[in-house]
């Protein structure tokens, strides 16, 4: 044996995983670049509009609305988070799921900062997390050009200030995307995992297990899995079924987790609430917001690119996650204008889009429709955070 074998043989070879990460960081940057600079404009917007309000716009993004759930789970757990009364029953902490408060728990106690700059760090964290699941999976398909697009177009979506407000969606996306990115590469253990923490996070969890379950039953149909493939497939609805279970165990009653929705008027009421809302926009004029008109678009919107996803053959993970999304922000007896937030997770839904700005052969053309989606991103997100006055 030569010296410079020898050497070889006693030096560990270099961190492949750590390579490989290394790598994909700097093919995704660009994205993640694009992505960080519509939001950074989105925030900048929103802190402008709470200045000449005298409402500090970071504080307002820290504990807009269902924020104050989140963070006071962190605090004070389930149990000391006191309900609040409200129009149809009592709203309690068990409508939340617990990831989002977990990672707000934990950067509080690492850090010092109070519960709601927690609540900001792993919001925008995550959405980061998020651009990036979306951007690896659009690059697996389409190429890395679609990949940047798809992350930048998710960034400027009509309600995108969620993305940078305390709420659950950006880590939700993060799960979702990273759990489809390995259903599409066929690593059905990693997507059963991060699916399991994905039904953890938010309620719409069960839409990802089903994408993800019914995905690698159908590989395994197909006669193309394995074990690995049961056992993704199994793993996938743990989260979400957990979460319900432990709330009816809390509660004594296993539909516990859907009677404390009630309160919300949240249920499946196979769309009529949503026909109903719309026949208003249509009727009732005079009670019309700006809000109402942007989530009827993107409702109408989004039936559209499910159908042309379907068209432009998108695998079956992605296909039913889009559709199962779809299904219960139509079909949930909610308030309206949530539907649009709903929504967000299903990034898929944006990939015909991004392959029709790929053709746009001029960069000068693309940058400037980019930019004014990100200019009226910003703008309707300023109006959502301070002019509306329900939720968004």
């Amino acid at each position: 044996m030569s010296v410079e074998q020898a050497v070889r043989t006693a030096v560990p070879p270099t961190d492949d995983r750590g390579s490989r990460l290394r790598d994909a960081l700097r093919k995704a940057a660009p994205a993640l670049l694009g992505f960080a600079a519509v939001r950074a404009l989105g925030v900048l917007t929103v802190v402008v509009w709470g200045a000449r309000r005298d409402r500090p716009g970071l504080a307002r993004l820290a504990t807009l609305w269902d924020a104050h759930w989140y963070t006071g789970i962190a605090a004070h757990g389930y149990g000391g988070t006191v309900p609040v009364q409200g129009p149809y029953g009592l709203y309690e902490p068990y409508a939340f799921f617990p990831t989002y408060p977990a990672l707000i728990g934990a950067v509080h106690a690492v850090l010092p900062v109070g519960p709601a700059p927690a609540a900001l760090a792993v919001a925008w964290t995550a959405s980061l997390a998020a651009a990036w699941g979306v951007y690896a999976v659009a690059a697996r398909l389409y190429g890395h050009r679609v990949g940047v697009i798809a992350a930048v177009l998710w960034g400027v979506t009509p309600y995108a200030v969620v993305e940078s407000a305390a709420y659950s969606e950006p880590l939700f996306t993060a799960f979702a995307a990273w759990s489809l990115h390995a259903a599409i590469t066929r690593r059905w253990v990693w997507a059963g995992v991060i699916c399991t923490l994905a039904g953890l996070t938010r309620p719409t969890g069960v839409a990802l297990a089903a994408a993800v379950s019914a995905a690698a039953l159908w590989e395994l149909a197909r006669g193309r899995g394995n074990l690995r493939t049961a056992l993704g497939m199994l793993i996938a609805p743990l989260g979400f079924a957990g979460f319900l279970a432990w709330v009816g165990t809390v509660k004594g009653r296993w539909d516990a987790y859907f009677r404390v929705q009630d309160a919300w008027r949240s249920h499946f009421d196979f769309g009529r609430t949503t026909y109903e809302s719309l026949r208003g926009l249509l009727t009732d004029a005079d009670t019309v917001w700006l809000t109402d008109i942007v989530v009827a678009a993107v409702l109408a919107g989004s039936v559209v690119l499910l159908a042309v996803s379907v068209i432009q053959r998108q695998p079956p993970a992605l296909l039913l996650f889009s559709a199962a999304m779809l299904v219960l922000a139509l079909g949930d007896a909610a308030y309206f204008n949530s539907r649009a937030r709903f929504l967000l997770p299903a990034f898929a839904l944006l990939f015909p889009v991004a392959n029709g700005l790929v053709r746009v052969r001029s960069r000068a053309t693309l940058m400037v429709l980019l930019g004014s989606m990100a200019l009226a991103s910003a703008a309707y997100g300023g109006f959502v955070v301070f002019v509306y006055p329900d939720a968004p």
